[in-house]
């Protein structure tokens, strides 16, 4: 273990990546960080490395990968074996995922659209073109886009 001057308590660590104790936690249970090694009297201690994890996480996180992604990313980055190509592939697979996303999120919004255009906003909300589109059993267009 590290000198009692670089080990950093669970606090410590989530205030330095910006998340809170939770996130931490959440990320001990799946397996996304290390279980840190422990005190005597109980306290997790964590090396500063467990900063720099937690910020990969939150950073690939925001990019759209999922926790499974991520394991493999965080596999990928100790691995000496492997090859820049099998991280650049799964960045183009996350993009080809976000442009099926914005695909459907435009077909949806169009689809909002075509029913708030066909609601003029007055009278009985009973009677309303959204609300029985939202009922009929026909299917909605944008999902067939």
């Amino acid at each position: 273990m590290n000198s009692a001057a670089t080990n950093l308590k669970i606090g410590e660590v989530a205030a330095q990546a910006h998340v809170n104790l939770q996130t931490i936690r959440y990320y001990e249970r799946e397996n996304l960080l290390p279980k840190p090694a422990r005190l005597p009297s109980g306290y997790r201690v964590y090396t500063p490395d467990a900063v720099r994890r937690v910020r990969f996480i939150k950073r690939a996180q925001e990019l759209g990968f999922t926790l499974a992604e991520i394991r493999e990313l965080l596999a990928l980055r100790v691995d000496r074996k492997r090859d820049r190509s099998d991280v650049r592939q799964i960045a183009a697979e996350k993009v080809a995922d976000i442009e099926r996303k914005i695909l459907s999120l435009t077909a949806m919004k169009n689809a909002l659209v075509g029913l708030t255009d066909h609601c003029s906003g007055h009278g009985p909300a009973s009677e309303c073109p959204i609300l029985e589109s939202l009922d009929s059993e026909e299917e909605l267009r944008w999902r067939q886009a």
